[in-house]
């Protein structure tokens, strides 16, 4: 049994070596255990950092290209290096990496194909008033979209079992957290959450500059993958919605004697047309949801005779030094 604990890195020459420091040397039930930074453009000495402290793998990207890229490259390389389970942890050193071995139980127990880390929100003493309600409440909708029962949807310390990485898919460019938990829940693949501990903030996220901009995309990236799994149920409500609204005002008209109130009428048939269009939106976007599972499905079917090829090749080829893409 293969883990590779991939880190994604953004300028983490300062902090890197206290997260690689603070990884398990070894787990019950892993034989292997192998680090991989995915290096996101950084301008400082990341990369030579990495090298220094003897990184297994490392996937470079000449320029800076946001966290969801970086996180999605790592899953693919480390299922082509063969990984059996993969963690995701922060270079910042955010998450107590000897809970590594809790987050990846689950896994070995084969009770679930992935898992989050859920943090002690409410004790963190580093995150504020602001910061914890909204957590609370994105969570809460979260899991109101996905159907699952996960409690810190945003925490980006989770593992993967290799059929779940396999199947990933993220479409937005901004952060990974919400959009995989939506599609786990949606495409029926075991998730559960397991609790863990957090360590003193060495530095503020780079994530978003403030909490409305976190907020503002945040909500984006939940109502666009709420569309892309739902699409029917979520036009449905909306063009429900204007199709009432102009019942309601067609209903006014009528019963106000049908004098002085035509651009109510006017107002109403417009809000009915809104309306079945919006379904018939719905119905089309529907059709295109059950294309897209087909072409997951291939998609899936093509990653893993190629993750398996690759991991194939890289048992027989291990190179003495980490690996590179650009």
């Amino acid at each position: 049994m293969k883990l590779i604990i991939q880190i994604p890195c953004y300028n983490e020459e300062k902090t890197l070596h206290i997260a690689v420091g603070d990884l398990p040397k070894s787990i019950p039930g892993i034989d292997t255990i192998e680090t991989l930074i995915i290096d996101d453009g950084s301008r400082d000495g990341t990369v030579a950092e990495a090298r220094r402290l003897h990184i297994d793998h490392i996937v470079r990207f000449k320029r800076n290209k946001g966290l969801a890229y970086g996180f999605m490259a790592g899953i693919d390389a480390a299922c082509r290096l063969g990984a059996d389970i993969i963690v995701n942890t922060d270079a910042d050193n955010q998450y107590n990496a000897q809970d590594i071995e809790k987050l990846v139980q689950p896994i070995l127990d084969g009770t679930a194909d992935e898992v989050i880390g859920a943090r002690p929100i409410e004790t963190t003493e580093h995150f504020s008033v602001w910061k914890k309600r909204f957590q609370r409440l994105g969570s809460w909708v979260v899991r109101n979209a996905s159907k699952t029962d996960i409690p810190d949807a945003p925490s980006g310390f989770r593992a993967f079992s290799r059929e779940a990485a396999l199947r990933l898919n993220v479409f937005n460019e901004y952060t990974y957290t919400l959009e995989t938990i939506i599609q786990a829940g949606r495409n029926k693949i075991a998730i559960t959450s397991v609790p863990i501990r957090t360590n003193p903030e060495l530095r503020e996220s780079r994530l978003f500059r403030s909490m409305r901009a976190y907020m503002q995309r945040s909500a984006g990236v939940i109502i666009r993958a709420y569309m892309m799994y739902r699409p029917l149920k979520f036009f449905g409500v909306v063009g429900a919605a204007f199709f009432l609204l102009g019942v309601l005002l067609g209903v006014r008209f009528l019963l106000s004697g049908a004098e002085g109130h035509v651009q109510s009428l006017i107002l109403a048939a417009i809000l009915m047309l809104m309306g079945a269009q919006t379904f018939f939106m719905g119905l089309q976007a529907d059709l295109i949801a059950a294309n897209r599972k087909m072409l997951e499905e291939i998609q899936y079917r093509s990653r893993r005779r190629d993750a398996d090829e690759a991991a194939r090749a890289s048992t027989k080829n291990r190179p003495d030094d980490a690996s590179e893409n650009s």
